[in-house]
């Protein structure tokens, strides 16, 4: 895949130096041991892997519609998916997935990051086949983090607790009190901290999302709790467009400015999200002063990719990997370096 840097959408977005890979991502990086941790020796800093992925959007037969559904946005949503092009684009999102899953499971990551958008419609049924492509009901289901997105919480009835049920695996961690969010899962040296800035929606063309002061107070208190390390903050929506400037008001995180200032006092030195499906990354924005890295969708045709990380010293390596149609297997399409702060 030709890929010109700076101003493709799949590329550095404010022009970071990136380059062509022809290796096979972490494949090729050291073997665990039998525990399952990769083998370092007494003098070398632990190197942590994760695999980012998002907005896989999956679908299944079977939802059960309920009267109040024909009259929330979850009808536009069913619009969108049957005839405006989102079924079409989404079609081979199952066997995409598995083929990932398939992938994942051989090459053994540290934790899949997964950041929302895990359904098309927001129905139970929908949210159970994900989990399960993802391999949550294995009993050697792979270690992950999971914040719901948008579409997962499509309406006042999505919100549930479907998405933490089928999801619960990858939702354990360090929390203050009962509630949920945010909980933060320590991984080797590093923190990843999941944040669920979803809420439902009523109108049709409302894609918007919001922490809320409650979940942001409890965020500032976990921060102030964890031990040293690297901080992730993983979250659906993002804090930029690719090109820098801010997402339009129905499309992005409404307390934004709140949330940034949350994490940056808390340390956060990598936000990792999802909402667009262009993969795109920043060293820094005009809002924060660590890095930003949105995964894209896994399973949209033709932009289908995921992200791998290799995290040592608060230095990050990627490796983003394409689904290439004709193998049914995911390829490296290029390779950047980013510095955590």
């Amino acid at each position: 895949m030709e890929h010109t840097c700076p101003s493709s959408l799949d590329g550095e977005a404010d022009g970071e130096h990136c380059r062509k890979d022809k290796g096979g991502g972490l494949s090729n990086l050291p073997i665990r041991n039998r525990n399952g941790v990769r083998a370092i020796n007494a003098n070398e800093t632990p190197t942590i892997r994760l695999a980012h992925l998002s907005d896989v959007h999956v679908t299944t037969r079977g939802c059960r519609w309920q009267r109040s559904d024909w009259l929330s946005k979850r009808l536009a949503a069913w619009i969108n998916l049957r005839f405006l092009g989102r079924g079409h684009r989404f079609r081979g999102a199952t066997a995409v997935l598995a083929a990932l899953m398939k992938e994942l499971r051989q090459q053994r990551p540290d934790a899949i990051v997964f950041s929302g958008d895990a359904t098309a419609l927001g129905f139970e049924e929908e949210i159970k086949h994900a989990a399960e492509l993802f391999g949550l009901h294995l009993e050697d289901r792979l270690p992950g983090v999971a914040v719901p997105g948008n579409h997962d919480y499509c309406t006042t009835v999505a919100i549930n607790g479907a998405f933490e049920r089928h999801f619960a695996s990858w939702q354990s961690g360090v929390r203050l009190d009962e509630e949920i969010y945010p909980f933060a899962q320590r991984v080797g040296e590093l923190w990843l901290i999941a944040v669920n800035s979803a809420t439902p929606n009523r109108w049709a063309w409302d894609a918007s999302g919001g922490v809320g002061a409650e979940q942001l107070e409890r965020l500032r208190r976990l921060l102030k709790h964890l031990d040293g390390g690297p901080r992730v903050l993983v979250t659906h929506y993002p804090i930029c467009l690719a090109s820098g400037h801010a997402e339009r008001r129905t499309h992005g995180l409404r307390d934004l400015h709140d949330v940034v200032r949350v994490a940056a006092e808390g340390g956060i030195g990598l936000w990792l999200h999802g909402h667009r499906h262009q993969h795109y990354r920043h060293r820094q924005t005009s809002w924060t002063p660590f890095p930003v890295v949105c995964a894209g969708s896994s399973t949209q045709q033709g932009i289908w990719s995921y992200s791998e990380y290799t995290i040592r010293n608060r230095h990050l390596h990627g490796v983003r990997r394409i689904y290439d149609h004709g193998s049914k297997q995911f390829r490296v399409a290029e390779t950047f370096d980013l510095t955590l702060l």
